[in-house]
Parts: C-alpha cells; structure tokens; sequence
C-alpha cells in the first residue's frame, strides 16, 4: 500500500517538473493564453501534491488515535465487571475514548476514498470497536435502571377493598444522581442517542408491562370482558381503578421526568420514546374500560361505572398534558372517547331505572305482605346513589328533566337542600313514584283486602324509614316524608277498619238480644278470630316498632270491645259459653304478624 501511495506521488512531482521545464522553454515562442494555462496547470498540480502528503499524515494520525483509543476501551472492559463500577475519573476516560472512536470514523468517512484500502479497513476496525462499546454501555443502562428502579411488590398491593394504593410519586421511577451524571457525559459528548433510546424504549415497556401485571392487567379481549362473572369482573374493575390511577398520576410522570432529562437536549426524542414506552399500555387500560362500557346497561353495573368515570375524570389533565404532542394525540383521544362513553352508560342506566321498575311485575302476590325485595332493592340503590351526589350532578347539569306525572307538581313545590342537584332529587322521586305504582299494582293481586293494606303500610314505612334517617333525605325534603307517613298511617288505619269492624260488630249492639242470640254471638264471635289469627299470624311486619305499634291500637279496640262485652254477658250466660278470657284474647293478639301461621284448635263448647 505504501508503494502504491509512493508511486502516485512520483508521478505528481514528475508532471509538475515537466510543466516548469514547458514554462521555461515556452516564454518567448508561447502566446500570453497558452502561458496562462501552463502556469494553473502548475498550481493545481502543486496542490495536488501537497494534499497527497497531508492525507498521509492525517491518515497516519487518524491510525495512532484509534490505536490509542481502542487500547484504553478494551484494557477497561477486561479489568472492570461493570464499567460504571470503575470510578468517576475512569468512567469519564471511557467515555471519551468511546466519543473519540466516534470522531475517528467520522473523519475517515468525510476522507477522499483511498485506492489501496487503508481508508475502509481502518473505519471497519473503528466501527467494530464502537458498537462493542455500545453494546456494553447498553447493556450497563439496563443494569442501572433495573437496580435503580422502585416498583411495588405483590405484598403491597391489596385487592381485596376499595381503598386506592397510596404511592410516593417520586418512589416509582427513581435513577440516583451519579448515574444521572454519567448518563449526561454520554449525552454531552454526542453521542449515538438513537441506541440508546432503543434501551430506554425496550427497557421502560417491560417495566410498565411488569407492574400491571401486579393488577392482572394483561392485554384482554373485549369480547372476554363481556363473558366475564358479574362478581369476577368487579374485582377486576378495582384492580383497573388502582392501576390506572398509579400509572397515570405517579409512574408515568416519574418516567416521562426521566426522559426528559437524559434525552432532552435532543428536541422531540425524548417525547417519542415516552409514546413509544406508554402507548401499549395506555391502550391495554383504556381498551378494558371500553369493555366494561359497552357491557350490558344492568343497574347493579352503575356504581363501578361511576368510580371509573370519576378517576377518568379527575386525571383529565395529567393525560392531557402527558400526551399532548401530535404524535401521543391518539391516545389522548382514546382516553377522552373512554371518558365520554363511561359516562354515557352510567347516565343511560340511572335515567333508565324508572322503566326497570314498571316493568317488573309479577301474576302472583308477595307472601306474607311484608317488604317486597323490589322495595329493599330500589330504596337502597338510593342510599348508595347519594354517594355519588357530585359527579351525578356532573352527569345531570345538561339534561332537560320533562314534567311526566301528576307528582311532579308536588315535587317541585319541595324545599329540596342545595346540597344535592335538584335535577338528580327530581329523578329520584320520580323512580319512587313509579316504585309506588308498582307496589300499588302488587296489592291488587291479595284477594283479602286487610292484606293488601298491610303490604302497601310495610313498603311504604321501609321508603320512609331508610330516606329519613340517610344522606339522601334532602333530595326528598321533610314533605314528601310527612306525605308519606300519613300515607302508611291510612292503610295501618284501613286494615283496622275492615279486619276488625265486622268482628267487633258481633259482640256490640246486644243490649235487647235474648239469652239464645247472645250465645250465637259469643259463638260467631270466637270463630270469626279464631280465623283471623291463623291468617294473619302468617302475615309479616318486619319492623318491630311498626309492628307493635298495630297490635297496641288493636289491643285497645279489641280487647275493650271484648272486656265491656263478656262483662255484660256473664249476667245471662254461664262461664262455659264464653271460650276466651279478656287475658286470652290480650295474648293472642301478640301472635299477630309474625310471619309464622298459627291455629287454636280449640273445638266450641255447646
């Protein structure tokens, strides 16, 4: 090669010889032109010939520099199990000799090509030595990142209440200072950013993708969302609440500070790693909340709608400011489109409940004439929505509420609290209207008309009962409840009026009646209640205030109707002809509604 380079410079130098001794012979027989053009054709070749001896030295140079530089890399690499571990000063060594092989190949390339090969073997060598020292500082960033990064363990992760994991923000993404530093140097000394970014990118997926596994929040198919247990698919929407919640507000923040400042300095780098790292998941999470929205619109559903679309709600901003560069839009539109639907499906299932309602009926009567289940379901389906008062209103504060019953008057006459929005309060007492029809309808179906009074006093004392004493009382207001108790109060009193009345008819009104209509009364008498005590024992009044406060005013009727009517007839007739003592009569009655039919099978003594 050398003998080549010498050979090319010889005959550089011979045909600028020859051009002097042409200059010379040529000055008196040559035109001023043809003078002109020998002399350019002088300087070049003395250029030339200058640039031929200076791209030998500087390829020499060139040579003694990579030497140097691949000696130092490797002579580290071989002492050190971790160059990081070497110490600041060495550390710094390494990385300028790696920044130097970077030079070094960048000369090479911006060279004139060399016929004899020197040129290309030379940056062939250069370049094997760079990408062994890449390789090896790559894969020291991982080893950093994976001993520097703060994750949590399964045993702080609790999925078995509601409760959302506290976390320390600056706890889940944390690189310590003098690793900073070193990865800086790398930064500031220019070198290939683009493979490290390939780490960063590689690493950061997994990370994110091991931590929801942490809430099982591997990548599901809607249509497996949709089969999934009602139970089952619950559970997983708490874990979803909490994963969403720790990677949107505290690990994805901690990483995207991370990015900004090792890649930072490199303008939109740094953004597109972060949407490269993050959008996998994103979507994995915002995919199994338009699951759960698309599901079936079931009222027991609405509550777990409610929650994700508050936490949806309450990270609005850090999404948005996440991913706000045009190339992370996407997922900013996807999480608003998840937000939207969410609330779509909680408001179609709330505003939905009154249909639910009226068209749950039923051919056969509720045994017993207590609390029907529809009533325990839809009154505390009301406790629980006064819960979630705040973001109901949210939901609500658009709607137009239609006047669509005789109600709806009284309604808006109620001194309904601000604390709750007036448009949720009117829909509330329009659910309970139309549950009052309901049960309206139910009582129709008792044939006895004293049961059917008992049915709609329970219901109605269970609506006012649990809406009195709960947060939920002011979306009715103090009128709706007096309304409603004079409402179970007048069935209490029409169940005395038809049970009692033609039974009480039989012992009053005997002042003229002789010693044989007596005895007939006695008789009808004992066997009109005994019928009424082995029908109504069976009948239920599940509150036990409510419950003795019927069989005081009973009592006072009956057993003083009872009491004036044997002291009357014991004048005329011999204890035998009356079958029950007023003691008696005072403890049966104490048998009534207890849900658990009774006889007296006491036969009639003639």
């Amino acid at each position: 090669m050398d003998d080549d380079k010498s050979a090319e410079q010889h005959v550089i130098a011979a045909a600028h010889h020859l051009v002097k001794a042409l200059q010379l012979q040529a000055r008196t027989s040559l035109s001023n032109e043809a003078r002109r053009t020998l002399a350019d054709l002088d300087s070049h070749l003395a250029a030339m010939a200058k640039a031929k001896e200076d791209e030998t030295t500087s390829l020499r140079e060139i040579e003694g520099r990579f030497k140097s530089a691949q000696a130092k890399i490797m002579t580290l690499q071989s002492n050190c199990l971790k160059v990081w571990d070497a110490g600041p000063s060495e550390l710094f060594e390494y990385l300028q000799n790696v920044e130097e092989i970077r030079t070094i190949i960048e000369s090479l390339e911006s060279m004139m090509p060399n016929k004899n090969g020197k040129q290309n073997r030379l940056a062939s060598q250069a370049h094997s030595v760079l990408q062994m020292a890449m390789v090896r500082l790559q894969e020291e960033v991982i080893y950093i990142l994976a001993q520097n990064k703060q994750c949590f363990g399964h045993a702080c992760v609790s999925f078995h209440s509601c409760e959302e994991i506290v976390v320390d923000e600056e706890s889940m993404v944390s690189i310590d200072e003098d690793s900073v530093e070193g990865i800086s140097c790398l930064d500031s000394s220019r070198a290939d950013s683009e493979e490290f970014c390939q780490v960063f990118i590689r690493f950061w997926k997994d990370a994110l993708y091991e931590y929801l596994r942490l809430f099982c929040m591997q990548q599901i198919s809607i249509e497996d969302v949709l089969r999934m247990d009602w139970t089952f698919l619950n559970c997983r929407i708490k874990k979803w609440r909490q994963a969403t919640k720790n990677v949107i507000a505290f690990y994805l923040p901690s990483q995207k500070n991370l990015f900004d400042q090792l890649l930072g300095e490199f303008g939109s780098v740094s953004s597109t790693c972060f949407i490269e790292c993050s959008k996998d998941a994103m979507l994995c999470l915002l995919n199994f909340g338009q699951a759960v929205a698309i599901g079936p619109l079931q009222p027991e559903r609405l509550f777990c709608l409610l929650d994700m679309y508050e936490l949806l709600r309450g990270l609005c901003q850090d999404v948005d400011a996440l991913f706000s560069e045009d190339h992370g839009n996407f997922i900013q539109v996807e999480y608003h489109k998840l937000f939207k639907n969410l609330g779509d499906s909680a408001k179609a299932i709330f505003l939905g409940l009154g249909n639910r309602i009226a068209s749950n009926t039923s051919t056969t009567p509720f045994q017993g004439g207590g609390v029907h289940p529809l009533t325990k379901y839809v009154i505390n389906y009301f406790m629980l929505l006064s819960e979630y008062s705040d973001i109901l209103r949210f939901l609500l504060e658009d709607r137009v509420v239609e006047n669509s019953g005789g109600d709806v008057d009284a309604v808006v006459r109620l001194d309904i609290s601000s604390e709750f929005p007036c448009q949720l309060a009117l829909h509330l007492q329009s659910v309970a209207s139309t549950l009052e029809s309901n049960l309206e309808h139910r009582s129709s179906l008792y044939k006895d008309d004293s049961l059917k009074h008992i049915f709609l006093m329970n219901n109605i004392h269970y609506m006012v009962q649990k809406i009195k004493n709960s947060k939920v009382r002011t979306c009715f207001g103090d009128e709706w409840i007096k309304r409603h108790i004079v409402k179970y109060v007048q069935h209490e009193k029409s169940y005395e009026r038809i049970t009692w009345i033609p039974i009480l008819s039989l012992i009053t009104g005997y002042e003229k009646s002789g010693k044989a209509v007596l005895k007939e009364r006695c008789r009808n008498f004992s066997i009109a209640f005994e019928d009424v005590y082995k029908n109504q024992t069976g009948w239920s009044i599940p509150d036990i205030e409510l419950r003795e406060d019927l069989r005081i005013s009973t009592a006072l009727k009956v057993v003083h109707a009872y009491r004036t009517f044997v002291g009357q007839v014991k004048q005329s007739l011999s204890d035998k002809h009356i079958k029950y003592t007023e003691e008696d009569m005072e403890k049966h009655l104490l048998d009534f509604f207890q849900g658990s039919a009774k006889s007296l099978n006491h036969h009639w003594r003639r």
